[in-house]
């Protein structure tokens, strides 16, 4: 990498470990742009357009914001445009550099975290799409849960941790990333673990049920089903562990609209997923919940106790399903779904195996986390 770029996983690690005294990020994307989907501590300079043209007045008109004793990241769409106001700002005396492939790498970055309370459970966190998957371990072997379409992350992890990937799960079929399950097992040649009611026209799966068990080392993984989210949600028990899927979020729960968006098909969908989460509240309070997701939470890992879930009013929807308010629940579903995640149908159907992926597949997925109900 030149010395004039900066890597956007070292952006990242910078912005999760606090450490952004001294890092400064500039977005020069139009605004509609940067309001979608921007790297959190970012500053937006709308000057995209200009810069594509050549013409630097309008970053010349910023230039006495900017800070003079930090380093500059400066990001675009794809990185080219980024350089020219790097370079730009360089000649101006800035100590400035630019994000190769712009907000298309941030939305590679993956970032791995122990988790100290929750042993065996290595957790891999995509900032840019709020993204959460797994490796549950014991012993040399693993299960790779909620995987990526960038497989070669879950292989380097396991190969830097001398584990064997044994089996892979999907604890749903997404609608907001492309699965790479189904190819990770298939380069493995170990079992895709996927509940029946979500495999679509998908064949070679190895069919989750509620009760189920998926051995790694001399532990267990331990199905609960948990629709609502999608028919064939599951939830995975690992000791202590629960890897809730799009079940249970820190601050929500999973959209219960992305399989049929009628308000009658939301409605009982929500009712399911509503009894899902009653079951979840039947765990013990230390239970740590290690959820599919995240929005704007900056805690890493992301991890909280049930119990502690339970005593937050973070969670609306989880304290209704507390307080036994189904009606409550559902109204408050139904009145504040958002928009639904980018190209979610096209995803669904390469997740289902109904569609093989274009030739581009990676833009599918880039921008913001729309799976939390609310």
């Amino acid at each position: 990498m030149s010395n004039t770029d900066i890597d956007a996983s070292e952006v990242a690690r910078r912005i999760v470990d606090d450490d952004t005294e001294n890092l400064f990020v500039l977005d020069v994307r139009n605004e509609d742009d940067y309001e979608e989907w921007q790297i959190p501590t970012s500053t937006n300079v709308p000057v995209y357009d200009e810069l594509l043209e050549y013409d630097y007045s309008g970053l010349e008109d910023h230039l006495e914001e900017l800070p003079e004793n930090e380093e500059i990241a400066v990001v675009c769409v794809a990185g080219v445009t980024s350089a020219r106001a790097a370079a730009f700002l360089r000649d101006h005396g800035f100590d400035a550099k630019s994000i190769p492939d712009g907000m298309n790498d941030w939305g590679r970055v993956h970032l791995e975290y122990e988790i100290p309370d929750a042993e065996g459970v290595v957790q891999i966190v995509r900032p840019g799409t709020g993204c959460v998957s797994y490796l549950a371990h014991d012993g040399e072997e693993a299960v790779a849960v909620d995987p990526t379409q960038y497989v070669d992350r879950y292989l380097g992890l396991a190969d830097d941790h001398d584990l064997e990937i044994v089996g892979v799960v999907d604890t749903h079929a997404h609608a907001d990333h492309v699965s790479g399950a189904r190819r990770l097992a298939g380069e493995l040649d170990v079992p895709y673990h996927l509940h029946a009611a979500d495999a679509g026209e998908l064949e070679s799966i190895t069919a989750l049920a509620d009760g189920d068990t998926i051995s790694v080392g001399d532990r267990d993984l331990e199905t609960m089903h948990t629709p609502g989210h999608t028919p064939g949600s599951v939830s995975l028990r690992f000791g202590d562990a629960l890897l809730s899927g799009d079940t249970l979020f820190l601050r929500s729960v999973g959209r219960p609209d992305l399989e049929d968006g009628s308000e009658d098909a939301i409605r009982e969908a929500s009712g399911q997923l509503f009894d899902s989460l009653d079951g979840l509240l039947d765990l013990p309070n230390e239970t740590v919940v290690l959820p599919g997701h995240f929005s704007d939470e900056d805690v890493r890992p992301l991890a909280t106790e049930l119990g502690d879930l339970r005593a937050e009013t973070t969670n609306e929807l989880l304290g209704y399903v507390e307080d036994g308010n189904e009606e409550a629940f559902v109204e408050t579903i139904v009145e504040s779904l958002s928009d639904e995640p980018a190209n979610y149908n096209e995803i669904k159907q390469i997740n289902w195996g109904k569609e093989q992926p274009g030739g581009d597949v990676e833009t599918l997925e880039l921008g913001p986390n729309n799976c939390a109900a609310n």
